[in-house]
């Protein structure tokens, strides 16, 4: 079956919405075609047609206006489409995707017809009712440190000379509690003897 532009594959109008939502915000035919999974010549094509050519009455008065694609709202009293698939995007929305990758996976795995506009402003209202999660780490007592290594001030050693000297820190993940010290180098033995030093001072 091919389009009045002679086109094979004919677009449905979601998608053709997307496209040119995104390229009115300055994406590039590559980037839109790679986001929305369509050759980079198809986007081309649909870019360079009017996007009043999207109607599906079939024609329109020449004064009317074209309010066959909306992205400002929805009609009063329309449910969304998003909302039987709420569970599927909520989820989608607490490993961290953005809405406009939510909106393509939906339309690959689900059929979804509607636009992009109105996947974006679901996510927006999910993520306004379900804050993003925090997840707390928890150890036992001695269980774990951080240790970091950082280069220090250089030590003068008279005549001119100076060297360069690193600082060790460690600090207990359980009480905070930590340990300082200047070495010449950044080695094993110097955090062994951090560990030995806390141990022999009860820092858990």
């Amino acid at each position: 079956m091919r389009d009045q532009w002679g086109m094979s594959n004919v677009l449905k109008v979601s998608l053709l919405t997307a496209i040119y939502s995104l390229h009115d915000k300055g994406w590039s035919r590559r980037r839109i075609a790679r986001e929305l999974g369509l050759n980079r010549e198809t986007v081309g094509r649909y870019l360079r047609l009017a996007k009043p050519a999207i109607s599906t009455a079939g024609f329109e008065e020449p004064c009317q206006a074209k309010p066959a694609i909306s992205t400002t709202g929805t009609i009063a009293g329309r449910k969304s489409q998003c909302e039987p698939l709420s569970e599927a995007i909520l989820a989608k929305v607490e490993v961290g995707l953005s809405a406009q990758r939510i909106y393509q996976d939906l339309v690959e795995e689900n059929g979804f017809a509607d636009s992009y506009e109105s996947v974006k402003r679901f996510v927006r209202k999910l993520r306004a009712t379900h804050p993003e999660r925090v997840w707390r780490l928890e150890c036992q007592p001695g269980e774990e440190l951080q240790l970091d290594f950082g280069l220090g001030a250089p030590i003068d050693e008279g005549q001119g000379k100076t060297r360069r000297s690193w600082i060790l820190r460690l600090v207990l993940s359980y009480s905070r509690k930590g340990y300082i010290a200047r070495t010449p180098i950044p080695s094993c033995a110097a955090w062994k003897t951090g560990c030995a030093v806390l141990v022999g001072r009860r820092c858990y």
